[in-house]
């Protein structure tokens, strides 16, 4: 307890470090995948193909993405700029096939009422087909979010983890508490950042609800 009451400020600033570090690629990765996702959808089948080669992307191990990062963007090994852009390369590859999906969870008839009323692509888009797919997208969002909050820690490994550095902390010193610390923020932060995704859609989306209902 005595570590704990010293550590506060150490537990807070970690704190503010790991939700930046895990949001911030979140929000460059929506506006990249929604542009980019609804282009995939355009391609009909071949999305299919386009994903699966992406999603290869995705098996990289994220320890070599972060030590690589530096080499690649001519960045110091501890620039925060390393986590978010692999972040950020992570989340648009797991949020592209939301956006798909969500597209393709578009009636038809929605998308044929909108033309016959004279609706041009961009409108059609934005005031039709992107809020019928936001229930499928915002799914997707959840798990990329969770994802990203888990996989920051990781980030240690090269001194960037943010709440990870608790973990460092405790198995050098062989002390628990900062480990159990460290895993108890992360959780509430997902806990909390997924609630609030999920309010979110209510309230916005409250006819998805009784669509799954029923």
């Amino acid at each position: 307890m005595n570590w704990l009451n010293r550590s506060w400020p150490l537990i807070g600033s970690l704190t503010a470090q790991h939700a930046l570090l895990s949001f911030a690629p979140v929000l460059l990765a929506m506006i990249i995948s929604l542009v980019l996702g609804y282009l995939l959808h355009r391609t009909g089948r071949f999305a299919n193909v386009l994903l699966a080669a992406t999603g290869v992307v995705y098996a990289i191990p994220s320890i070599a993405l972060f030590v690589t990062m530096p080499l690649i963007l001519g960045t110091r090994i501890l620039d925060p700029i390393n986590i978010i852009v692999a972040l950020t390369v992570y989340s648009t590859v797991l949020l592209n096939r939301s956006v798909v999906d969500g597209f393709r969870s578009v009636p038809t008839e929605a998308v044929q009422a909108a033309h016959a009323m004279g609706f041009g692509t961009i409108r059609r888009v934005l005031t039709v087909e992107l809020p019928l797919a936001l229930p499928v997208m915002l799914s997707g969002l959840r798990v990329v979010v969770v994802t990203n909050i888990a996989m920051v820690t990781v980030g240690a490994v090269i001194g960037m983890g943010a709440l990870g550095q608790l973990f460092d902390l405790g198995f050098n010193s062989g002390y628990v508490v900062p480990i159990i610390v460290g895993i108890a923020c992360v959780m509430i932060m997902a806990l909390l950042a997924d609630g609030l995704i999920l309010l979110i859609k209510n309230l916005l989306l409250p006819w998805s609800k009784r669509v799954h209902a029923s």
